[in-house]
């Protein structure tokens, strides 16, 4: 039998390495998992998880706004400074009033969400609504926007922040209260809305500055109503949870 040259051995195991590194390379998957998300624009799961900084969570309610047929208010909820719902807890009503809020409430509504903010079309054939709309919504968008930057700028520090509860319609009148909260604690109540006209007055004279000192003695709504004011005091209370509940609690 010939015996192999030894330059041909060496030659043949050169080869067989080679094939192997070949074949290894060939079984590396096409893409990596990494560069691929880079590449398509994926976020990586941690940063997916990331909210955005600053932005305002929750209830935010906007002025009334007075218009040739009644008031208009706009409530909102933000969630990362963005609005995801949009109501009108005031609107016109009776009379043809209520046709026509009920046609166009709804389509503003979706505009504010839709647009997010308050550069949205009046509704035809609701031309007071609208503008009213817009007037209580962008209140609502500057007091959201004014919340998110003092709560920037304390980190926690206990600066003040003004908070205006829902609209609680007594038999009376609405009631709504304002108030201040510096470190988790109330340092100004005030009624912004209160029953009028008639003995109304008086009653709501007699009865607010009490009720606006309860709450800020008690830090809460949890507060005696006032004797002869049952009405007002309920809707008081009331509008004042709805404002604590924005701050929290």
């Amino acid at each position: 039998m010939r015996k192999s040259h030894p330059v041909r051995r060496a030659v043949l195991a050169g080869a067989a390495t080679v094939s192997g590194i070949v074949l290894l390379l060939s079984l590396k998957p096409a893409a990596d998992p990494g560069s691929a998300q880079a590449a398509g624009g994926q976020v990586p799961p941690a940063a997916a998880g990331q909210a955005p900084q600053g932005g305002v969570n929750g209830a935010v309610t906007g002025d009334v706004a007075q218009t040739q047929y009644g008031p208009v208010q706009v409530r909102l909820t933000m969630a990362n400074g963005k609005i995801t719902q949009a109501e009108a807890v005031q609107a016109p009503k009776g009379g043809r009033s209520d046709q026509v809020t009920s046609a166009s409430v709804p389509r503003l509504n979706q505009a504010a969400v839709a647009a997010g903010s308050a550069d949205i079309d009046a509704v035809s054939g609701a031309t007071y609504t609208s503008t009213g709309y817009k007037k209580s919504l962008q209140s609502a968008l500057d007091k959201a926007k004014a919340s998110a930057g003092a709560a920037q700028g304390a980190q926690g520090s206990g600066s003040a922040q003004t908070l205006t509860g829902d609209v609680a319609q007594t038999q009376y009148g609405p009631v709504q209260v304002r108030v201040t909260v510096a470190g988790g604690k109330i340092t100004k109540a005030e009624a912004v809305q209160a029953p009028k006209g008639g003995r109304s007055d008086q009653v709501t004279s007699a009865s607010v500055p009490r009720l606006n000192q309860a709450a800020v003695a008690a830090g809460s709504a949890d507060i005696d109503a006032v004797s002869g004011a049952t009405y007002t005091s309920t809707g008081y209370k009331e509008s004042l949870q709805s404002a604590l509940d924005q701050a929290g609690g």
